[in-house]
């Protein structure tokens, strides 16, 4: 067992630290307090913090007072950890991980243990492509009413003046504004609204006790299913581009996970050029050129 205040991992720390005077930095300088406040709290007992972990949460792994295994999060503070507990609410271990307890003053979850180390990305990609396709569909629930989340309009709408100043790559132009219209012109003639995870992956699904596979970390948002479908695409896009008929790969790939989940072939490909093409320029403007060139690359092919 743990002993000792714990401390954030330095990788959260790195990512967050950056602002020496913010809110943010505060938070992380409190963390340790916040933890163990939380643990007498709730009576849990510390058995380690999760490391390297994430870059937006601290994620611990505790025993409850009946010795049940559990992990304690602490995303960082705001609406989004708000919406993360209401999504996990809604969809009550149906799956997704299950919520135990909500902190709702100070943000931190209890949630029922997984296995952190063994996601999707462990597997051969056409069993993480299944399994994945398996578990997104179970999140896919019509929305309640007076819900707190954002709609996929809403969220491209925000990001529109983002991929405008991101600053395109050579030759670009041409893609960013394509992205930019489907960005627009998509959400305005959906037909279908779903809760949508907002982030889901193969990373985002890990293996769990009471069933298989559960996924982690909404960032929840209401609208049509093939928003989300398309970040699924891009997993592992870089096994596509090294292979030889990239593009062919890439087509394939979107018709296929379109037909089983039963999503318009067309609208998945747009949702996935737009979300490569942000992805791609959100990773240039962070540094990783290689990564953003790539991501760019990949959205001419779908």
């Amino acid at each position: 067992m743990a002993t000792g205040p714990v401390q954030p991992p330095q990788r959260l720390v790195n990512a967050l630290g950056g602002d020496p005077e913010g809110p943010v930095r505060a938070w992380l300088a409190a963390l340790p307090e916040l933890v163990q406040q939380r643990l007498e709290a709730w009576e849990l007992t510390l058995e380690r913090v999760h490391a390297p972990g994430g870059r937006s949460s601290l994620v611990a792994f505790v025993r409850q007072q009946d010795g049940t295994p559990a992990t304690l999060k602490f995303p960082v503070p705001g609406r989004a950890a708000e919406q993360e507990a209401a999504a996990l609410r809604i969809w009550d271990g149906w799956g997704a991980v299950r919520l135990l307890r909500a902190d709702e003053a100070g943000g931190a979850l209890l949630l029922e243990r997984l296995q952190g180390s063994v996601s999707l990305r462990s597997l051969p990609e056409a069993k993480a492509l299944l399994e994945a396709a398996g578990t997104v569909r179970r999140l896919w629930v019509a929305p309640p009413a007076g819900h707190p989340f954002a709609t996929v309009a809403e969220r491209t709408a925000a990001d529109a003046a983002g991929l405008r100043a991101a600053g395109e790559p050579a030759g670009a132009g041409a893609l960013v504004d394509e992205a930019l219209e489907l960005g627009g012109s998509l959400p305005a003639d959906a037909t279908e609204e779903f809760v949508l995870h907002g982030a889901f992956r193969q990373g985002k699904v890990l293996a769990g006790e009471r069933v298989p596979w559960l996924t982690v970390g909404p960032s929840p948002l209401v609208g049509e299913r093939a928003y989300d479908l398309a970040r699924l695409v891009l997993d592992r896009f870089e096994d596509l581009l090294a292979g030889s008929g990239a593009a062919a790969a890439a087509r394939r790939r979107v018709a296929k996970l379109a037909d089983s989940l039963e999503v318009d072939r067309e609208r998945l490909r747009g949702w996935t050029l737009y979300r490569a093409v942000r992805a791609g320029l959100r990773e240039s403007a962070a540094g990783d050129r290689r990564r953003g060139e790539s991501l760019l690359e990949f959205a001419t092919y779908v």
